[in-house]
């Protein structure tokens, strides 16, 4: 259990860290489109590449809890 824990717990850092990245380009990059190649969609449009990652982020995190809570019982 605490292997699993500690596994889901890496998996939701790396999840964060991406997540992060993704959208810091992706806003970056829409606001260069707009300024130089016409986008028309608004900059705040490279937020919504939260979403899917943040679901992730959660489910891995309730995940880690509940582990958790199995490994401190079962001890």
């Amino acid at each position: 259990m605490k292997k699993l824990r500690n596994l889901f717990i890496i998996i939701a850092i790396l999840l964060s860290n991406t997540m992060h990245t993704v959208v810091a380009f992706n806003y970056r990059d829409m606001l260069c489109g707009i300024a130089h190649s016409c986008y028309s969609a608004p900059a705040w449009m490279a937020f919504l590449h939260v979403i899917p990652f943040s679901i992730g982020i959660i489910i891995c995190a309730v995940l880690a809890i509940v582990l958790h809570k199995k490994a401190v019982s079962e001890n």
